[in-house]
């Protein structure tokens, strides 16, 4: 196959929904074979945040001299960007020839392995191929039986709990909580961010529970600028250095300093130019967060807010906290088929502040031009998939987008 074919055959597993679970990851990286010893693993969960800690801790190790991979979910604009190795994505002819070995080993697989899956298993394939030094692995649902998780880590890293994915991980925070902890494993240590109490407990008692030594990380990174704004990204800095140092990685202040520099995390409160920012903010706590950043770099200037969010998300949740930080709202219609319909995010908000103005727009491109004739700066957010989309069309090629429903 083709990067095109693979990409299309990968997609098509969509179909097979989300099955956490790890009997079908272990045989496939017991069939491949992927062998990962003598290379450093870091392993994260949580609800906000994991993606700027995993982002922090290969900028650093890179920095630091380190050979690298990063595993990430989702993607914003290619699949690619999931996989990557000292910084740059896995090519194309290397993803279509992992995927074609996949295909053909598991052609009659009774259950067949899932889209995340399949992914997993490209990833790290190709990692255990790099000759490396450190493997960086983002869950990407929970963690206790996330594909992910059956690769026996250095240190588990947690960045804060909170509501999200409700309909897999459970609808209290000490459910997901027993969740995302069980990436903890036997005498592996365990370091995590601050967390609400009743995570908290859960996390302290599955380290217990496993031996495994415990750093609660309740302090922020000031020595030196990072690249990502906001008062967040200095906790999740805090924590990716304290991952590094829990898994005996060398590294010294100079390439903490130019790694958190120079990381990349687009999404992240992403200053597209002097007045766009586009940020990924998928739950209330992250828009809570979102917020508060908002008024850190701008104040008490209000953004005209462009917003989409996926169907399936707490919209009111998500929408209670962003209404207080804009001055008007646009509506886009977006390619996702998961999306909530605009006109169901209108009445959110009609009911929530019926003062604010919103209005139903139904292009991106139309939706953007009406934002840069208002005076207001301007806020993208709602979902990483709708970021994604907007960073496809600005950077002049929304055919490059490469939709996934996962």
């Amino acid at each position: 196959m083709n990067y095109r074919e693979a990409l299309a055959w990968l997609y098509s597993l969509q179909r097979f929904g989300i099955k956490l679970g790890l009997e079908n990851i272990r045989r496939l990286l017991a069939e491949l074979p992927v062998d990962l010893r003598g290379t450093r693993v870091i392993h994260v969960a949580g609800t906000n945040g994991k993606g700027s800690v995993c982002a922090m801790i290969d900028s650093i190790c890179r920095a630091q001299g380190y050979r690298t991979a990063l595993f990430i979910s989702p993607h914003l604009v290619t699949f690619r960007e999931r996989i990557r190795v000292n910084g740059e994505m896995i090519f194309e002819d290397a993803a279509a020839n992992g995927l074609t070995l996949i295909r053909d080993l598991i052609a009659d697989w009774d259950p067949h392995p899932t889209f995340f899956e399949v992914t997993t298993a490209l990833a790290l394939k190709y990692f255990a191929e790099a000759k490396l030094d450190i493997v960086i692995l983002e869950t990407g649902l929970g963690g206790r039986l996330d594909a992910t998780n059956a690769v026996q880590s250095d240190v588990s890293a947690i960045a804060p709990i909170d509501f999200d994915h409700e309909k897999w991980l459970g609808d209290s925070l000490e459910k997901i909580a027993t969740e995302k902890a069980g990436i903890i494993k036997s005498n592996i240590p365990v370091v995590c961010s601050s967390q609400q109490i009743e995570a908290e407990k859960v996390i302290r008692a599955r380290a217990a529970e496993c031996e495994a030594p415990l750093q609660f990380v309740t302090e922020s990174y000031d020595c030196s600028p990072i690249a990502l704004p906001g008062q967040h990204q200095k906790q999740n800095a805090a924590v990716a250095i304290a991952a590094i140092h829990a898994a005996n990685i060398d590294i010294d202040d100079k390439a903490i300093a130019r790694g958190l520099a120079t990381v990349e995390c687009p999404a992240r409160f992403q200053k597209w130019d002097e007045r766009t920012i586009i940020d990924g903010a998928h739950n209330p706590s992250a828009a809570r967060v979102l917020a508060k950043t908002w008024r850190e770099i701008f104040s008490d200037q209000r953004a005209t807010l462009i917003l989409a969010v996926l169907s399936d998300k707490n919209l009111r949740g998500i929408c209670e906290e962003l209404v207080l930080i804009a001055s008007s709202v646009l509506l886009p219609k977006i390619r996702s088929e998961r999306a909530a319909p605009p006109e169901t995010l209108a009445k959110v908000l009609s009911s929530i502040t019926p003062s604010l103005p919103h209005s139903i727009v139904p292009s991106l491109g139309g939706t953007l031009d009406l934002a840069r004739a208002k005076q207001n700066p301007i806020l993208i957010t709602g979902s990483l998939h709708f970021a994604g989309e907007v960073l496809a069309h600005l950077h002049g090629e929304p055919a490059a987008f490469e939709e996934c429903g996962q």
